[in-house]
């Protein structure tokens, strides 16, 4: 009996001891990367009313936080300039638990459906190109960690995510997002500094899976109701409200540099402006979730693909969206990928290329974000258009002062008044005007004699060659509205 009683209070003392430590997020663990040179949010839980005191490798400071009723406490760190060595971070509310392996560095989000998810290691049937290389060379790129949020549904927002991070190397790197692992090659090359990468994703989500209960309530039409949400999908995963609360919620006291976001697939068909004006509004919304003011965004336009006919524009129409949602949202960038499709991939949902995507937004953050110039980063796009006779001449933006070619540019169609639009010639002119030279390009088709409108790759799945003097692709445009 007595030894009963002993053994009951050694478990309740156990007990006791359990409750008194303090309990971390599983984001904040052993390998994570925290934003370098500024103030982090560390959080957690421990009794009510307890200090928790936290202390770290880099200063002699003492970070105190005391927790509320509910348990949760946290506090903002200052954190030291970027670098590969190792840093520890303690906390303590009278048992101490220590985390290490710690880098500081530049944390970007990788957001989005199943073209951002898509490891390095492919998909089944869905191969990224050059996989075995990238594991030969994964030694090659130093300090870039990683950490997946499982993918999780839930009506109410989650605070935790059982998660933990991973040091990228040969044996790690085929589970990484390879857009986000291309991105952050990149980051890490060209600033030579650690990166950590959140990937907080889920494979066909629409961008109402990350909406709040509060946007969705006041600015769409969606149900709201479990049953409802159940019932108006076939696939869960193109549920409303559930992938953000879920998903997104647990890594939103983290403190990030910004978003890399690859999604678009599930909304195809959406009607008018609705994908552009709910996209901006998750940007809106991810910010001020994030507190950490007007955080970059950089975006990935829907690649090339059939959408059940090569020759409708339904998936032109989303890219359409997408390119609009990029001029109303501020510290925004678009990668366009009309070129990064196999002429065989048509019924290809996740196109094996994904080196050159994450390349691209890389591109944008180091020109846009990390201030260097001399990273040409956008694609060219319609700037306005003459039309002379049967010839319509075309002008360009950021096209950084050359093209790609002057003969033989695909991609062009031009209609009249009938609204058929016709395959056209497309070659570089010199115009005169004005007393000096104008540089266009002229498009023609023998078939149309009066032409009114152009459209360049505005189908489902139609491959451009025209590039700018950045070898980026011209995104996909029309200058009707029919």
């Amino acid at each position: 009996m007595q030894k009963r009683i002993l053994l009951l209070t050694s478990a309740i003392l156990m007990a006791v001891s359990l409750q008194a430590k303090v309990r971390l997020p599983h984001l904040i663990g052993d390998g994570m990367v925290l934003q370098h040179s500024t103030e982090v949010r560390l959080w957690g839980w421990a009794q009510p009313g307890k200090n928790v005191n936290v202390t770290v490798s880099w200063n002699s400071q003492t970070y105190t936080a005391k927790t509320g009723s509910d348990g949760r406490w946290l506090v903002k760190v200052s954190t030291p300039a970027a670098s590969y060595t190792p840093l520890s971070i303690t906390f303590n509310d009278g048992e101490a638990t220590t985390i290490n392996n710690v880098l500081a560095g530049e944390v970007w989000v990788c957001a989005g459906q199943s073209n951002m998810e898509m490891p390095v290691k492919g998909f089944g049937n869905c191969p990224v190109e050059g996989y075995v290389d990238e594991v030969v060379n994964a030694r090659q790129y130093k300090g870039v960690h990683y950490v997946k949020i499982p993918s999780v549904m839930s009506m109410t927002p989650l605070e935790d995510a059982n998660c933990e991070w991973r040091e990228i190397g040969p044996q790690t790197i085929g589970d990484a997002s390879a857009t986000g692992y291309f991105f952050a090659q990149v980051i890490n090359k060209v600033l030579d500094i650690p990166v950590g990468l959140v990937m907080a994703n889920k494979g066909g989500t629409r961008v109402e899976s990350w909406l709040t209960r509060e946007n969705l309530q006041r600015y769409t039409n969606e149900p709201l109701d479990t049953m409802e949400i159940v019932k108006g999908h076939d696939w869960d995963y193109h549920r409303q409200l559930v992938w953000g609360n879920g998903t997104f919620n647990p890594i939103l006291n983290y403190t990030v540099k910004g978003i890399i976001y690859y999604q678009g697939c599930s909304n195809v068909g959406d009607p008018g402006d609705q994908y552009s004006e709910r996209l901006a509004l998750l940007v809106k919304q991810w910010r001020q979730q994030f507190g950490l003011g007007e955080i970059p965004f950089y975006f990935v336009e829907i690649a090339p693909y059939f959408y059940d006919n090569i020759d409708a524009d339904n998936g032109a129409r989303l890219r359409e969206q997408q390119y609009k949602a990029s001029t109303k949202i501020p510290n925004s960038g678009l990668v366009c990928t009309n070129d990064l499709a196999y002429p065989y991939e048509f019924t290809q949902i996740h196109p094996a290329q994904k080196k050159p995507v994450g390349q691209r937004l890389a591109y944008l953050a180091l020109n846009q974000t990390y201030g260097i110039q001399d990273i040409w980063c956008k694609s060219p796009s319609y700037k306005d258009m003459r039309i002379d006779g049967s010839d319509v001449h075309i002008h360009l933006k950021d096209d950084y002062g050359s093209i790609n070619r002057f003969e033989d540019i695909q991609g062009f169609e031009v209609a009249g008044d009938d609204r058929v639009f016709h395959p056209a010639k497309a070659v570089h002119f010199w115009q005169p005007g004005g007393g000096y030279w104008d540089e266009t390009i002229k498009i023609s088709s023998p078939e149309v004699a009066h032409p009114v409108a152009v459209r360049y790759c505005f189908k489902n799945f139609q491959l451009g060659n025209l590039k700018n003097g950045a070898g980026l692709p011209l995104f996909p445009f029309r200058t009707d509205n029919w």
